[in-house]
Parts: structure tokens; sequence; C-alpha cells
């Protein structure tokens, strides 16, 4: 019999944005690396530290928003559609802030390591919000209210 205690949505927001800050940075550093230019995206960004920090904050941040809204959608099944769409308007404005970020110094690597990083970021975020959460239920109940 277990007695397993569900994990409260703090601390489910603050495993989600640890998971998705570490990847998207490895994904950052990975993609620097390989395009000839270590550590490039961080110091044009505040630096390896102010990037890092700032980096963390922002992600637990998404990962705390996503996390309210998964939970909320356990009640009220319409905050699925708000949800997708917010995700898609999420990767609209990283895709347009790629390009003034190529001006600002990283030239054509900040698709790869920024809207790349994005992507890759979201993706894992659904992946493990999917596995925790009936995310394609609530979906579906929420099409069906309308």
């Amino acid at each position: 019999m277990s007695h397993e205690t569900p994990i409260t949505a703090r601390a489910e927001s603050l495993r989600l944005g640890v998971i998705i800050a570490t990847a998207t940075w490895v994904w950052v550093a990975i993609a620097d690396a390989i395009l000839g230019h270590p550590f490039r995206t961080f110091e044009t960004l505040g630096g390896v530290v102010g990037f890092t920090i700032v980096h963390y904050a922002l992600n637990i941040l998404f990962a705390t928003v996503l996390v309210a809204a998964v939970r909320g959608s356990e009640e009220a099944p319409s905050l699925t559609i708000a949800l997708t769409f917010g995700l898609i308007m999420f990767q609209v404005a990283f895709a347009m802030i790629t390009p003034l970020l190529a001006e600002f110094g990283l030239g054509n690597a900040a698709w790869i390591a920024i809207f790349g990083g994005s992507l890759f970021g979201t993706a894992i975020a659904l992946a493990i919000l999917s596995r925790n959460h009936p995310l394609r239920e609530h979906l579906h109940r929420a099409e069906a209210e309308h």
C-alpha cells in the first residue's frame, strides 16, 4: 500500500522549471560549441553567470504558469485551449525576438541557440506535463464544451 503524497503545484513548478532550464542551457551550450563559438550566446546576453541566473528564473516562472494552467484545466477544461494558444504565442514571440538577438551580436546562430532552445524546452515541458496530467483528455473536454 503506497502512501505517496501528491506533489504540490509549487514543487511541480520548481522541478519542471529546473528541468527545462537545464535542458535548454545545455542546448545553447552545445549549439554554441558546434558552431565554433563556445559560450558566445551566454557572453552576448550578460555573461555566463548573469545569463544562467536570469535563464533559470524565467524558466521557473514559465513552468509556474504552465503548471497553474494545467492544474486549473482539471476544473475548467477551457484553460487547455488557452494554454495551447498561449504556447503558440510564446513561440511566435521567440520567433520575433530571435532576429533582434541575431542583430544584437548572435548572428544566425540565434535561430539555433535561442529559437531552437525555446522549441526544445517547450517540447520537454509538454512531454513531462503529459506524463503527469491528462492534457489530451482536458483538450477533448474543452472542445466538447464549445
